[in-house]
């Protein structure tokens, strides 16, 4: 099935499902995904390669450069952006100079739209890094993923290149204390022949006891909206279904946002 790469540092701003009117910044390259996760649903399409050693990155001089020259015409417009997004081609946090692309962003956000959010979209697999966590700390919507509070889900759905483990990962997102929103992807279908399915009963009632733990300050249900790599094996969760997941979300006092 189709899928498509961003091919700028900057854009949108788009219309999201979960965020509002976002402005999208791409650290990666344009010609391909490059991220440590390979999920099936991903509609940036397969990761050929997680390496980004010699690859032609855009600069933390060049994000800035780019942020701020479309900052500027959307403030010359009038238009302003609900939140500027890190995104992309795969996984924002690989960048070398994602912390100090983190602290630019903040700048510039001051100067031009005080109003607009931050947020960061995350596979979750850097946050045991130091630099990493206090830069994703700093920003307003920190959005770090988890499909499954099963290791063998995990493997399945989100097909990662490093070595996860559900469990260390639970506690590691513990430890922002709040700070950070939950995001997870429900689906169904079939994958090389296995069932897809983290809906059932034993899949929520594991991941909701991992959200109990974990205490986010928000969880973001939704399912795929576009085409997948793995094409019509995969289907989306009916919206009624994800509103029920979300009622149990809530149950625990924490605010849930649905996305069909």
């Amino acid at each position: 099935m189709p899928t498509f790469l961003f091919n700028k540092i900057i854009f949108g701003p788009v219309k999201s499902r979960r965020l509002g009117v976002s402005l999208g910044i791409n650290l990666l390259p344009s010609t391909r995904k490059v991220c440590n996760f390979d999920c099936i649903y991903c509609e940036c399409g397969w990761t050929n390669n997680t390496d980004i050693k010699g690859e032609k990155l855009p600069s933390r001089h060049a994000v800035y450069e780019a942020l701020e020259k479309k900052l500027v015409s959307m403030k010359k417009k009038h238009h302003s952006p609900d939140v500027i997004t890190y995104a992309g081609n795969g996984e924002p946090t690989l960048h070398p100079e994602f912390p100090g692309i983190i602290d630019d962003s903040i700048e510039l956000r001051n100067k031009y739209f005080p109003g607009a959010k931050i947020a960061v979209l995350s596979n979750s697999t850097a946050i045991t890094k130091p630099k990493i966590r206090k830069a994703l700390l700093k920003v307003d919507s920190n959005i770090l993923k988890l499909d499954s509070a099963f290791d063998l889900t995990v493997k399945i759905h989100n097909q990662p290149r490093v070595n996860i483990k559900v469990e260390e990962l639970i506690r590691e997102l513990k430890q922002f204390n709040g700070r950070l929103i939950i995001q997870t992807l429900f689906i169904r279908g079939t994958y090389k022949g296995k069932i897809i399915d983290n809906t059932t009963p034993e899949e929520i009632e594991a991941w909701l006891k991992a959200i109990e733990k974990i205490k986010p300050s928000e969880v973001m249900i939704y399912t795929i909206s576009r085409d997948t790599p793995e094409g019509g094996d995969l289907a989306k969760v009916p919206l009624s279904e994800l509103k029920r997941i979300a009622i149990l979300v809530n149950k625990l006092g924490i605010e849930t946002q649905v996305s069909g």
